[in-house]
């Protein structure tokens, strides 16, 4: 007859396997439910409190009503999810002069020092580039538009929201006011000229989402085969 002792120790090492062989789904999951909470929105369309102070901002910073009007717009048709901003962008041979930038730098070069000032925080907020190139050639087909042949390069950044992007830009806004220097004048200074234009929705197959969590399933698959391995050579 199984003594209390030896029928403790037989539940003990069952709990104990139970919780071997799903030790790393759970950390798996863990991990992605992190990762997940970070890349996406979960606060929902601007508020019009929001809308209100980001237009003071834009206000305030200066611009012309044709430009205020399409950051209206864009801010009061938030789906509060993420998007991405196609661009198009023409580089100066050499950068304007301006403070804080070599003389002789290229547009490149000053467009770089723009992008490096809100690098940090964009990050931060899972905005990244999802795509980049050289253009190989003037525009193959331009209909509709003046001055539109030559391109430099087209890149598609991703934002996690237009609340980030709105962030991002009263930060910029705040560091010009404390610094006595807009990070925006490197990209006048290096640009000859450039269109963005957001896409929402959208989709693509790279989304990180996807990715990880088909890497985190193929991770877990293989550590239960291991696991299995293991059981059957015992």
């Amino acid at each position: 007859k199984m003594s209390d002792e030896e029928a403790i120790k037989i539940q003990e090492a069952g709990q104990e396997s139970v919780l071997s062989r799903f030790r790393a789904w759970i950390v798996l999951g863990l991990l992605y439910g992190v990762f997940l909470f970070w890349y996406t929105s979960f606060g929902g369309p601007l508020t019009d409190e929001e809308i209100a102070y980001y237009e003071s901002v834009l206000r305030d910073a200066g611009g012309d009503e044709e430009s205020f009007a399409h950051w209206s717009d864009f801010m009061r048709t938030d789906t509060g999810d993420d998007f991405a901003m196609l661009s198009a962008i023409d580089y100066k041979d050499v950068a304007d002069p301006v403070p804080g930038l070599a003389p002789g730098a290229t547009g490149r070069e000053a467009s770089a020092k723009y992008l490096a000032a809100g690098g940090g925080m964009a990050m931060r907020n899972a905005t990244h580039p999802i795509l980049g190139g050289t253009a190989a050639a003037d525009a193959i087909d331009v209909w509709g538009i003046e001055g539109a042949a030559r391109w430099d390069q087209g890149v598609l950044i991703r934002y996690r929201s237009r609340r980030d992007l709105m962030n991002l830009i009263v930060a910029r806004v705040s560091g010009q006011a404390r610094e006595d220097q807009n990070s925006h004048d490197y990209k006048v200074a290096g640009m000859e000229k450039t269109i963005a234009y957001p896409l929402d929705p959208w989709f693509y197959l790279g989304d990180p989402r996807l990715v990880f969590g088909l890497a985190f399933l193929v991770i877990g698959l293989a550590l239960e085969v291991r696991r299995l391995r293991r059981s059957f050579a015992a």
